[in-house]
């Protein structure tokens, strides 16, 4: 895999039916190493290390149902008292992030109208922060940390 824009740190590998696998901690699977996931794993990681949050507030792969359609937000992050906050959406390294990642992870808030959206790479990250008020989402400089959702 590519170096990634985000802080190393030891993945759990393994090979299950000939095909690699990491080991999810939230999830406590394993699951197929894509690109994606090596994205998601790195970037669990950087919130739990670096910004503070706690493992046991992110969920990966939380349904949605988005009108009639069922969807799955890639992670979910939960304030203290079970709300969700945060949406999360990744991409392999190779997909650029363009209008259709803000339009697909729109749609997931939808549902779940949270105060952060999400969108990672691995080589880049936009934090946006949503104003229910004005009906628009404003890029913020930085991912906050924990305490500060």
């Amino acid at each position: 895999m590519d170096k990634l824009n985000l802080p190393d740190f030891e993945l759990k590998i393994c090979e299950q039916n000939s095909k690699p696998c990491i080991f999810d901690p939230i999830r406590k699977k394993w699951v197929a190493a894509t690109p994606e996931e090596f994205v998601r794993q790195h970037f669990v990681n950087y919130l739990v290390t670096c910004k503070s949050y706690p493992l046991s507030h992110i969920a990966n792969e939380t349904a949605i149902t988005v009108g009639n359609v069922n969807k799955r937000c890639d992670s979910v992050v939960y304030d203290k008292c079970g709300k969700p906050k945060i949406i999360l959406e990744y991409k392999a390294p190779s997909v650029k992030i363009d209008n259709k990642v803000f339009a697909q992870i729109s749609r997931y808030n939808i549902s779940l109208k949270v105060d952060y959206l999400i969108v990672s790479n691995g080589m880049n990250h936009y934090c946006l922060k949503v104003d229910y008020n004005t009906g628009r989402c404003k890029f913020l400089p930085d991912i906050p940390d924990y305490n500060s959702i």
